[in-house]
């Protein structure tokens, strides 16, 4: 549902952002900011410091991740360079194996994995993904003039059909029908698959 949404916003976005010139609006696709509400890093600091266990959802979990300063760098730059209606994507490099993260924590707060910290695998929960995509089938990846910067090449749903797609979803959220609401949203953002990514989560 996380993903839906969010791509749900895209999709209002992009669309609007078509219609009007008057205010420019752009989406920016990245994953997990280091340090921010939310985010792994402080959850596993506090964990270490509590004594462990750290959790971790499943060994093989990876994400991608960036700091602060680099997010609010590369997002302004996507203010500067859209016209609107654009869908950019942030070059985040490679991903990182969450397990990995936990072990580095711990051996930085000067312990040992394991040994002094237990790690705790509590197991994928339903709907969450073991690796990030930034791009579904359905999206091509286009150039910008900034080297971090790429932009989702789709086709674009036209405002007035979005609107009433949009008013299908209302309706059905309005009378509590929960797979009503969700085959509509899925209308919505269909064919082009819901991305995977987890924008922000954690």
């Amino acid at each position: 549902v996380m993903g839906t949404s969010k791509a749900l916003a895209e999709r209002i976005v992009e669309s609007l952002g078509r219609e009007q010139r008057t205010t420019k609006l752009m989406s920016v696709r990245f994953g997990n900011v280091l340090g921010s509400s939310g985010s792994v890093v402080p959850i596993f600091k506090r964990q270490i410091a509590a004594g462990g266990p750290i959790t971790v959802t499943d060994e093989r979990m990876t994400r991608f991740f960036m700091t602060i300063p680099e997010a609010v760098r590369l997002v302004l730059q996507t203010a500067v360079m859209g016209a609107g209606g654009e869908v950019f994507v942030l070059d985040m490099g490679t991903p990182v194996r969450i397990v990995d993260l936990a072990r580095e924590m711990i051996r930085l707060s000067g312990l040992e994995p394991e040994k002094d910290i237990a790690i705790v695998f509590t197991g994928v929960r339903p709907g969450e993904k073991l690796d990030e995509k930034l791009f579904n089938d359905a999206e091509q990846v286009g150039r910008t003039v900034h080297p971090k910067i790429t932009t989702v090449t789709r086709t674009p749903v036209p405002w007035d059909i979005l609107q009433r797609d949009l008013e299908r979803l209302r309706t059905a959220l309005a009378s509590g029908d929960i797979e009503a609401a969700l085959q509509a949203a899925r209308l919505i953002v269909e064919p082009a698959a819901v991305p995977s990514v987890p924008w922000s989560e954690a």
